[in-house]
């Protein structure tokens, strides 16, 4: 997902506003100068947002606020419960804040975007707990281009993925069902401000909320189901089923559910770790990155750290998303 940088930017146009007044081209100083201005705003307001902040959208996607920062990634050799994937640790840098879905996506947000409700668990919600608020499942990760590029759309924003050439997906056809390589190729429009799956650095970023524990409200043994009933959905307390997204305590950031309930698919291909891609000249990998742990699973796979994949086609009870955008 690349972006402009807001200082480069604003150097190649003070590069061309010289070349367009050499020129005598005065439409081209001013179009060039309040291109400048923009993007000296842009970077003033996102330099002036505070972690958490939230926004709600056109449809009501709450929308937290994640800043730029380097922090560390994957899980120290002390960590109970880590796995060989989340090594070696190492420094990463988001560039760049952005917008963190506050909880995955529900039910309710899905159907009013798609006509439709994929998931299992479409009934008998826990008492107390409203049912469209559950989050979504059985959504493969080409189901979740699909929805980013539709919200996008109703919400009037640019769509952030492109496929055979087209950000529509009417244009995409039938959502596959095995792999394919041609929704395997999509790409991020660059510069597009539409929905999208975070990064896998991305979601890391905004699970951590500044945290370097193994979970963000500070607990380091997965086992220590009392550490660990305030914040998630697991095994051990969530009945048999998603629960109604929110109802948890959040994390620093305010982002509800980042441990449990739902897994969730993020941008990357598992191999190599953190790529946003697969490197140029090689095939992609099987899988997806699947993060977060859920509703069916110990708590040791919700885990900060934690990273596994499922080929992008793969529906599971347990698995839905959580959105993010610039």
């Amino acid at each position: 997902m690349k972006r402009n940088k807001p200082w480069p930017a604003l150097a190649a146009a003070i590069a061309l506003l010289a070349l367009a007044a050499c020129a005598g081209d005065a439409p081209a100083r001013q179009a060039v100068a309040r291109n400048a201005v923009a993007r000296q705003a842009v970077a003033r307001n996102a330099a002036a947002r505070n972690a958490g902040e939230v926004i709600v959208s056109p449809t009501g996607i709450a929308l937290a606020w994640i800043p730029a920062g380097t922090f560390v990634v994957g899980s120290p050799e002390s960590e109970i419960g880590r796995s060989a994937n989340e090594v070696p640790q190492r420094q990463a840098t988001i560039s760049e804040g952005f917008w963190m879905g506050v909880h995955p996506v529900t039910q309710a947000q899905w159907q009013a975007v798609m006509g439709g409700n994929p998931s299992h668990f479409q009934g008998n919600p826990a008492p107390g707990e409203a049912q469209e608020r559950r989050p979504v499942e059985r959504i493969s990760w080409y189901d979740a281009l699909v929805f980013a590029n539709r919200l996008s759309i109703m919400e009037g924003l640019s769509p952030a993925y492109s496929i055979g050439g087209s950000t529509n997906p009417d244009d995409w056809g039938d959502v596959p069902t095995s792999r394919n390589p041609v929704w395997d190729a999509v790409t991020v429009v660059e510069d597009s401000d539409g929905y999208r799956l975070p990064t896998e650095t991305q979601w890391e970023r905004a699970a951590r909320a500044g945290t370097a524990t193994a979970f963000s409200n500070g607990a380091e043994d997965w086992t220590n189901r009392a550490a660990l009933e305030a914040i998630g959905w697991f095994d051990f307390n969530s009945g048999g089923m998603t629960r109604e997204a929110g109802t948890k305590q959040a994390n620093p950031w305010g982002l509800h559910d980042i441990h449990g309930n739902v897994e969730e698919w993020v941008w990357d291909w598992l191999d190599p770790p953190q790529a946003q891609a697969a490197p140029a000249g090689e095939p992609p990998a099987a899988f997806r990155v699947v993060r977060g742990g859920s509703w069916l699973d110990p708590a040791q796979f919700a885990r900060s750290a934690y990273r596994v994949g499922s080929a992008p086609f793969i529906r599971f009870a347990n698995l839905g998303l959580r959105l993010a955008r610039p």
